[in-house]
């Protein structure tokens, strides 16, 4: 990741900061500190951070990705929805392709490793704040199939059962099967299965162009 100057004028800039760690946050404001970021908002939920977001004053947005009471990916739809133009950045401690292209396909401005540097983190909050994304090469080019699936038309009726739909939905979550399987109560089997019969109704070839067909068609 480039470097990005401070932007000029002295302006401060307004971060809200939502994990649900409390070493986590500790530490990105321990990382911010003695710098021109204030971390004004500080929430441990999807919903908390959709709220805080919408009704008060802030310049960039930093979403963990997995948080109770509404995911981080859930609040960055919520979020956009209302405020479109907001910068916001994922954070999150997994480096999952179907969390980087639901990201993506919901308009991030970028998605940060937790094991970031300190330098990395600065430089995409002040770029975020100056209106700029923050997407690597890398992280583009793994998801540029994902993107490029077509957008089915509300009027396409794919005939998923309500299984393979629910299925689908913790899919898009980035859910593992054996994560699947368990929060269905189904066997890791019978998982595997609707996941093959999911990509071949919805005609995609894997997990994560599935999860960006999902988000397009307002399924998560």
């Amino acid at each position: 990741m480039s470097q990005h100057l401070a932007p000029q004028g002295g302006r401060r800039i307004r971060v809200l900061m939502a994990d649900d760690h409390g070493m986590v946050r500790i530490g990105l404001k321990a990382m911010v500190a003695e710098t021109e970021i204030d971390i004004v908002g500080d929430v441990e939920t999807g919903e908390a951070a959709i709220r805080y977001a919408l009704e008060n004053d802030v310049d960039v947005v930093l979403l963990d990705v997995r948080m109770p009471e509404g995911d981080g990916l859930y609040a960055l739809g919520r979020i956009r929805l209302e405020r479109p133009h907001l910068p916001i950045l994922m954070l999150s401690t997994f480096d999952n392709p179907t969390y980087v292209a639901r990201a993506v396909a919901l308009g991030a401005n970028g998605y940060l490793l937790k094991n970031c540097t300190r330098d990395q983190l600065l430089a995409a909050i002040r770029a975020a704040a100056n209106g700029e994304t923050v997407w690597t090469r890398e992280e583009l080019r793994r998801v540029t199939g994902a993107l490029a699936t077509p957008r089915f038309g509300a009027d396409v009726d794919v005939p998923l059962t309500h299984r393979e739909s629910e299925v689908l939905k913790q899919l898009a979550l980035g859910l593992t099967n054996k994560e699947i399987a368990n929060q269905l109560h189904i066997s890791y089997e019978t998982v595997k299965e609707h996941v093959q019969h999911i990509l071949r109704k919805i005609g995609v070839a894997d997990r994560t162009q599935a999860a960006v067909w999902a988000v397009r068609n307002k399924l998560v």
